[in-house]
Order: structure tokens, then C-alpha cells, then sequence
């Protein structure tokens, strides 16, 4: 199949999550014969920070203006067999309504941020790159969340709600020896937000300024100046995701904290979450509706209530049992979580809106 993809950015993973998620699966669509394209506006803030200029597995066009990428775009739907267009693309309405009115397939919009969409839906109506009518158009509603926020899509009109999560590369993320710059107790990988940071100050800074012999890092850009970090708390301003694996093998632990759209929604994981379960790292994260499902509490991950849990875990586990619970994480995730896992998800999906387009009945 010819897939065109519309999204916030392949080409730059500074300060967005949508980079990694798209690599992985446009990767795997790439390794199992599709042929992938990948339209992305030249924003500034990327266009200094672009750590994969030239995918190996499909081919980027980055455009300037959508009026004048809009021939070409038009050009290439004509023979796509799926056009898929990302949340938070900057001309998402303009894409979703070429798309709708071209003669491809199956049309899919993949929600990277669905409860921000659907929050926005239900408030104001509309978001910056989705408007209501699009959604009866769709063939396919592609969501990072799943659970009950499926059923709510589908009372919006989307004639078919499908979770497609994150995922991880195995090939990218495994088990790799530790590096003594960032070894650690425990770490924390993720652009600043704040509705993170208070779990952060709890769950890391708290149980530092308490056990002044454990070494902690956290990694990621845009952290205001006036945090003041304890000392024992290494910064590291932005890591590319060529060394995400050798971070998370340096950690004892490492922290996973959730957006509080995600929180409150559930059945959200990030794909830091895969990522670090796949190089067998002993994950501590905060807890969520729906996370039973994906790792095994207490054998799989590790959900403190107070940052009293983080120091137990911290001075009371051993590395033997801490390696347990990272390992059993990691069968987990190359069981079920691997972008292979979703590129045959997707194929499935896209069976299924075909023979629905052939059949409505």
C-alpha cells in the first residue's frame, strides 16, 4: 500500500512525542512493504533541531505553506491507498479536508492527544486541527487513548474508533550496558509541562532532598530556570532518542509521569513507558485507570502513593529484585507493544474500513 501521512513532525523529536510514535510505526509499515510518505510544515523550532533530517523508511516532503504544497498534495492522494492525518498538524483542517475530498481508500485521523481533542470537542466544538463534521467522514479514528473514550468517538459520529498505541522499536530499545555519565538511582525523561511537574517534584526532588547519597537525573528541555533542583540532581537539557536506550539501562528506576489529560481519561500509556520497559528499566510511575492492562502491579511496575513508596523503593529493593520487575516488564512489551505489533494493527484496521467502504451494510 501507498500510505501519505500528514503530521506534526518525523524529522525533529524536540519537544514532541509524535516524532518517535511516527518513526516506529512508519518504520514497521516500511520493513512489511508499504510504501510511506510524510508531509511536515517547516516550523522554526524544528527546523533547528532535526536529529532524523532524511528518514531511511520513508519519504519526508517538508513544505513552507499548504496553499502551495496543496498541487503536490492532491497529486500524491490520487494513487494513496490510506491518507492519515496526525493531531496538532499545523494545517490539519485544510489536510483533513483535501483528504475527504479526494478519492483515497480509507481515510484516517490519528490522535496522538485525544483527550485534549475530545475535551476541546466537547467545550468549545473545535480544536486547531479537527472540526466536528470531519469526524461521520472518517473511515478510521485512530486514538492513543483507548477504554471509554472510544465509545465517547463514536458518539461524535466516528464511524470507526480504534486504539492505536505507542509503541517501541525493539532493534532501537533493549538491554544495553549501563553508562556511567548518566548512572543512576533513579531518572526521569520528558519535556517540561506543568501538570507534570508537581509529580516530579514529589515522586524525584523530594525523595532526593531525603537520600542525599542516591544520584538522580532528569532529561528534557524547556524547564523554567526557577526550578531549583536539589543537588543531587543532574540535568541533561534534551537527549536525542539514539541514547534514550543507554539513559534508561543507567537507572536503577526510572520515573514515568503522566500528562493530567491522560491521567484523567486513562488507558493512556506513553511511549516512554514502552521505551523503558523494553531496555528492561524498573519503571515508577504514576497510576491511572487502565494501567493494569498493560503492566502487572507490583510484578511488572512499580505505583507509589507518596513519595515515602519512591524512598522504600530506593534504600529497600535490591538490584535483583529491582531487575525482576524490569525484566517482566520487558517481556511484556515485545509480547504485545512493539511497532510491529502496530503496523499488523493498522493493516487490520485498514482491512476492516475497506471491507466496510465495499459493504456499508
Amino acid at each position: 500500500m501507498k500510505i501519505t501521512f500528514f503530521g506534526l513532525s518525523i524529522t525533529s523529536s524536540w519537544g514532541n512525542g509524535h516524532a518517535t510514535t511516527f518513526r516506529a510505526l512508519c518504520n514497521a509499515l516500511h520493513r512489511r512493504g508499504h510504501n510511506i510518505l510524510f508531509f511536515e510544515h517547516n516550523a522554526e523550532w524544528y527546523q533547528n533541531n532535526r536529529d532524523l533530517p532524511e528518514p531511511p523508511f520513508c519519504d519526508v516532503r517538508i513544505f513552507e505553506e499548504w496553499k502551495q504544497v496543496l498541487p503536490r498534495v492532491r497529486a500524491e492522494l490520487r494513487d494513496s491507498d490510506v491518507a492519515v492525518v496526525g493531531s496538532y498538524f499545523p494545517d490539519g483542517i485544510a489536510a483533513l479536508e483535501t483528504v475527504l475530498e479526494s478519492n483515497v481508500p480509507v481515510k484516517v485521523f490519528y490522535d496522538i492527544d485525544t483527550p485534549i481533542t475530545v475535551g476541546n470537542l466537547r467545550t468549545s466544538g473545535k480544536t486547531d486541527y479537527l472540526l466536528p463534521h470531519h469526524l461521520p467522514e472518517l473511515d478510521i479514528y485512530f486514538s492513543f487513548t483507548g477504554g471509554p473514550m472510544l465509545k465517547e468517538l463514536e458518539e461524535f459520529g466516528v464511524p470507526l474508533a480504534v486504539p492505536l498505541y505507542c509503541s517501541v522499536d525493539p532493534e532501537k530499545h533493549s538491554e544495553l550496558p549501563p553508562n556511567p555519565d548518566w548512572k543512576c538511582d533513579l531518572s526521569y525523561m520528558g519535556t517540561y509541562a506543568p501538570d507534570r511537574q508537581p509529580k516530579i517534584e514529589e515522586y524525584l526532588c523530594g525523595p532526593a532532598l531525603r537520600v542525599p547519597s542516591a544520584r538522580f537525573v532528569v532529561a528534557g528541555p524547556q524547564y523554567p530556570e526557577t526550578i531549583a533542583w536539589p543537588a543531587n540532581v543532574q540535568r541533561i537539557m534534551h537527549l536525542s532518542p539514539r541514547w534514550h536506550a543507554e539513559f534508561y539501562c543507567s537507572s536503577r528506576m526510572t520515573l514515568n509521569v503522566t500528562r493530567r489529560d491522560m491521567v484523567m481519561a486513562g488507558h493512556s500509556p506513553s511511549v516512554r513507558l514502552f521505551e523503558a520497559a523494553a531496555c528492561a528499566a524498573t519503571i515508577v510511575s504514576d497510576n491511572w485507570p487502565g494501567l493494569e492492562t498493560f503492566f502487572a502491579p507490583g510484578r511488572e511496575i512499580l505505583l507509589p502513593s507518596s513519595a515515602e513508596d519512591v524512598i522504600r523503593y530506593l534504600t529497600g529493593y535490591d538490584d535483583q529484585e529491582l531487575r525482576r520487575i524490569g525484566r517482566a516488564a520487558c517481556e511484556r512489551v515485545l509480547a504485545s507493544h512493539t511497532s510491529n505489533a502496530r503496523a499488523r494493527e493498522f493493516e487490520r484496521a485498514v482491512e476492516v474500513a475497506g471491507r466496510r467502504a465495499l459493504n456499508p451494510a
